[in-house]
């Protein structure tokens, strides 16, 4: 122990180079329009949330809500306390979707991004930008393939329409990662995070363990499989989605109301672990 106390107190950080720190937050919501069906009676949309730029660099251009690690906090209260700093939502769970540390990625400097994604459910626009942020929108996301094995990530809010190019380098664990080829007016390299956040929460929501977070503790089987065909931008059968989701949730005596719409049933998700 002698020998450890004298070794830290010789010890100097300033003998290694370090970088600066910081953590994006890639929130997502969905929201809804009435289609006249009573069916299928919401036309679900997966949104982001973007923030417009008010300082150099990037000046002028949208990114994702973020900023430098404090002395004294974690990264995740600093993701937390930057999402609301810029946007006046605060976030309400995180989960970790990696670190993006390519040199030069920030014209700035030796800068390591700590990326999370969020969802923050039904939640109205913001109507506040902090220091940084000159905007904050939330924009309609399309995330599709295109030409030459790309995928093209689309986000529309309004007449605002950025569209980025990114390829799918590897995939291992359940994440992709993912190289830009047009960044699409997204500030730094923010679109493959967005294009790694999209591509995690597909994946968990292929196996029903996201989608129950964007949605009340009681919902219709309806509203669940809206919310599955959203993110994964696909159409599904009623009947095999029924089938499939069984195991991950139950009834309950509820059902829905109001003009217009036959009553539904409502379901909770099932809390003990499915085999």
């Amino acid at each position: 122990m002698s020998d450890e106390k004298t070794f830290l107190q010789q010890y100097d950080q300033g003998d290694y180079e370090r970088p600066s720190v910081t953590a994006d937050i890639v929130a997502f919501k969905l929201s809804g329009e009435d289609s006249g069906n009573y069916r299928r009676n919401v036309q679900t949309k997966l949104s982001l949330l973007l923030i417009k730029r008010n300082g150099h660099p990037y000046r002028g251009c949208w990114a994702l809500p973020g900023g430098f690690l404090n002395p004294g906090e974690t990264i995740e209260q600093c993701a937390l306390r930057e999402a609301e700093e810029e946007t006046a939502v605060k976030p309400v769970s995180l989960m970790s979707i990696g670190l993006f540390s390519e040199p030069n990625r920030d014209p700035r400097g030796w800068i390591i991004s700590n990326a999370f994604v969020s969802v923050m459910g039904a939640v109205d626009v913001p109507q506040h930008a902090g220091d940084d942020a000159g905007d904050a929108q939330w924009f309609d996301v399309l995330f599709e393939p295109g030409e030459n094995g790309d995928d093209v990530l689309t986000l529309s809010c309004g007449e605002i329409t950025l569209r980025a190019v990114v390829h799918e380098d590897s995939s291992a664990f359940g994440m992709s990662s993912f190289s830009i080829k047009d960044s699409g007016q997204l500030a730094f390299d923010h679109a493959k995070i967005i294009a790694k956040a999209l591509s995690a929460l597909r994946s968990s929501a292929r196996d029903f363990e996201v989608i129950f977070d964007f949605l009340p503790e009681k919902f219709t089987l309806t509203e669940l499989q809206n919310v599955q065909e959203a993110i994964l931008n696909i159409s599904l059968q009623p009947a095999n989605f029924r089938r499939k989701v069984a195991g991950y949730v139950e009834e309950t005596d509820e059902y829905t109301s109001g003009a217009g719409h036959r009553p539904a049933k409502l379901y909770k998700r099932k809390r003990e672990e499915v085999r």
